[in-house]
């Protein structure tokens, strides 16, 4: 068991300086000259590319929980779209879900939601917390895998390389709507499930830990939002388990299946026969 009194919650200045510079930075969205709609769609595209390939299939369904098995060039292409969401290094994204579900909702889970929304929606972040020295520990699949590696290290010069990019095709309000409008709502949205998704909505599974299933968190994330049901069968691809509950990542996967890109797909029944 994690000693979780081992290390105290220290700021991570680095983590606080660029949080605020993100959300500062956004702001030039309101800007007139910043404005244009070809940019809104770059960001569109690019929010689904980073946050649902990325985060969502890639990251989470994906890399932490093994939910499916694609060819490793599609593998890494999910990951380097994750990491375009400069959500830290791909190896503590991964650690910390893992950690979250092992000790969910208690003082060794990174962003445990009983110390408080605020706490388990962006301070935990903010915080070197106990768990930061396990990371190895829960990472061992992944940490040695050169293409995880170099963009752990490297997600920052990655989006300044796509951030160039974008320069160089549209100018600031590329920049502006494809790399800060969009990394923010990437941040918070992906900050509402570790905290929305145990406080609001409703509950499917009567499972050991405050998670909900929050269907607007669910739109924003493109299926993300039914955490309750993640919870109840960590495992599985597919976490919208009734008809009305959209999860546009599997159906995803299940397009992968049927083209023959994706095996092995676990869902809640296969896992329950054993399959």
């Amino acid at each position: 068991m994690i000693d979780v009194h081992s290390v105290s919650p220290r700021p991570r200045w680095t983590v606080i300086v660029f949080t605020i510079a993100l959300h500062l930075a956004a702001l030039l969205a309101f800007l007139p000259a910043n404005f244009s709609w070809s940019a809104v769609g770059v960001a569109i595209v690019l929010y689904w590319l980073t946050m649902g390939l990325g985060i969502s299939l890639g990251f989470h369904r994906l890399a932490t929980h093994r939910s499916f098995k694609v060819p490793k060039w599609l593998e890494y292409f999910f990951i380097l779209c994750g990491t375009l969401a400069a959500q830290g290094g791909v190896k503590g994204w991964v650690g910390y879900h893992r950690m979250h579900h092992l000790y969910a909702d208690s003082p060794a889970d990174p962003h445990n939601s009983t110390q408080g929304f605020w706490w388990s929606h962006i301070s935990w972040l903010m915080h070197e917390v106990p768990t930061r020295s396990e990371l190895r520990r829960f990472t061992k699949d992944i940490a040695d895998d050169p293409f995880y590696r170099f963009c752990h290290k490297h997600y920052i010069l990655l989006q300044v390389g796509l951030a160039l990019a974008l320069y160089g095709l549209g100018g600031m309000p590329f920049v502006v709507w494809g790399i800060f409008v969009r990394l923010f709502v990437c941040f918070h949205s992906t900050c509402f499930v570790n905290s929305v998704c145990h406080l609001l909505g409703y509950r499917t599974h009567n499972v050991d830990d405050r998670s909900t299933n929050c269907w607007w968190v669910a739109l924003l994330t493109f299926g993300e939002g039914w955490h309750n049901n993640h919870h109840a069968s960590q495992s599985s691809a597919r976490f919208g388990w009734r008809w009305w509950e959209l999860d546009l990542v599997w159906l995803t996967i299940r397009f992968l299946e049927t083209v023959g890109l994706a095996t092995h797909v676990k869902t809640a029944s296969s896992l329950k026969s054993g399959g």
